[in-house]
């Protein structure tokens, strides 16, 4: 599908026009999405679904930078002054939205949508990954993407019981004199944790109790009840998320397979590696992984035949982000999210390698399979295997 043109910014002087490009979904399903937030501390969950959805003329779509103050959180990541580069960022990027339909009605489905819960990157949040959460969900999964309140996210909030009342909880570097392992292994293990917690609320659903969502969207969850088969669950995650995808499947045998996207396997512990039970689809782009994080996945596969690697040639890191749509030179420069691949066609090795190995291990009756020669690194910039590059981790 053609990307829906969106209104381009002006940013004279700043480097270019900025807009933001993101396809549509290539599945059968129109795609609609919603917030959920459910508890009233930080103790609570906070996501995005991305779902199948009835067309609805004149839908609305939702922004892509959700809130002005996940601006902020961005200059924080990338070490910029918040004073000049959040309301940068705001006015290049502010108004961009997603091409899916904000709180479109699910379509109703007799068999259920497999789910997937998704777990974002270090100063990432919850819309960073629409481009391939809305791919998924078009070719008929529930996709559920986490913005996790371990100070990982660029920025994220929840709502006290007092009315209209929020607290954010900010992007938090690795304190000084702390050993970043420590501080990143306590993050891995609660973003797991968070992933574990958004199953068991959609088990909640599906058993009929009453999730009350704190932002009081016009989506009730409890359409979800039939609608998701929760015997077919995947984790999945980009960086950060990737590593936390690969713990959640210790943690929760709900979880069949995870699919980690350019994972950053530094901060889960040795011992650990021996408890991964299931099968993991790791997709790296060329200009990230390092000798010892590849070492890692090489354990894994060492003891899983199911497990695979494969690199996307001619990306790099956020090319496996929305980041990637981005037209214009400063945003690009900045982040440095732009690699030689096309990022339409990077989307569509990942997803469809994603989507053959979740066929595989969610024993999906769909035509996924047709796309298994990706997961043997077999196809146009595809290789097995991680070439190994020393990345500036």
């Amino acid at each position: 599908a053609d990307p829906i043109p969106l209104p381009r910014l002006g940013c004279s002087g700043m480097g270019g026009t900025q807009s933001l490009a993101l396809p549509l979904g290539k599945g059968p399903h129109h795609v609609g999405c919603t917030d959920v937030m459910v508890g009233r501390t930080q103790q609570g969950l906070f996501f995005r679904l991305f779902y199948p959805c009835l067309p609805r003329a004149g839908a609305e779509r939702p922004l892509w930078i959700p809130r002005y103050e996940y601006c902020g959180g961005l200059a924080d990541f990338a070490h910029r002054s918040r004073r000049w580069f959040a309301p940068l960022l705001s006015v290049a990027i502010g108004s961009c939205r997603v091409p899916v339909s904000w709180n479109g009605p699910l379509k109703p489905s007799s068999s259920g949508y497999p789910l997937i819960i998704f777990s974002h990157g270090l100063g990432a949040f919850r819309t960073l990954y629409s481009s391939i959460c809305s791919e998924l969900a078009s070719w008929g999964f529930a996709v559920a993407a986490l913005e996790h309140r371990d100070h990982s996210a660029s920025a994220t909030y929840f709502c006290p019981a007092e009315a209209g009342r929020e607290e954010w909880i900010p992007y938090q570097r690795v304190p000084q004199g702390q050993k970043e392992f420590y501080f990143r292994n306590k993050q891995v293990h609660q973003r797991a944790e968070e992933c574990v917690q958004a199953l068991r609320l959609f088990e909640d659903i599906r058993s009929g109790k009453s999730v009350p969502n704190a932002l009081h969207q016009d989506f009730d969850l409890s359409v979800l009840k039939d609608s998701v088969d929760l015997t077919k669950v995947a984790v999945m995650g980009h960086s950060f998320g990737g590593v936390t995808a690969v713990l959640a499947l210790v943690k929760e045998p709900g979880f069949r397979c995870a699919v980690a996207l350019d994972a950053w396997m530094f901060p889960l512990e040795n011992a650990l590696y021996p408890e991964v039970p299931k099968p993991v689809l790791f997709i790296n782009t060329e200009k990230f992984q390092t000798p010892e994080s590849v070492a890692k996945m090489k354990r894994l596969s060492s003891r899983n035949s199911q497990t695979k690697i494969i690199t996307i040639l001619g990306s790099v890191h956020l090319s496996q982000t929305d980041f990637a749509f981005l037209t214009g030179k400063l945003v690009s420069r900045i982040f440095g999210a732009r690699g030689t691949l096309d990022p339409c066609k990077g989307l569509d090795i990942t997803s469809q390698a994603a989507l053959a190995f979740l066929q595989r291990h969610l024993n999906l009756q769909e035509e996924f399979g047709r796309w298994d020669n990706l997961l043997e690194g077999v196809g146009d910039s595809v290789v097995p295997e991680a070439p190994f590059c020393r990345s500036n981790l």
